[in-house]
């Protein structure tokens, strides 16, 4: 890997699918002895939390929940 202007690098894919990091995920670059790690951040949201976040208060139905759920089931 090479490190770019921004200080940059890009972690390659087969990592990233073997760690289950995806766009959008917290990780931190820890100093450890004489190297680094790079670790996945604890304090971050998982990526299903950060989606969920982004469609509260989005839905443009006036069914309730049950409703809903019915439709989805066909129950």
């Amino acid at each position: 890997m090479r490190l770019n202007s921004k200080g940059q690098v890009t972690i390659p894919a087969a990592l990233r699918e073997k760690y289950h990091l995806r766009e959008g995920d917290e990780v931190e670059v820890v100093e450890d002895g004489n190297s680094l790690r790079i670790v996945r951040s604890e304090s971050g949201e998982t990526r299903g939390r950060r989606l969920a976040r982004g469609m509260r208060g989005r839905a443009t139905t006036k069914l309730s929940t049950d409703e809903l759920m019915e439709l989805l089931r066909g129950d």
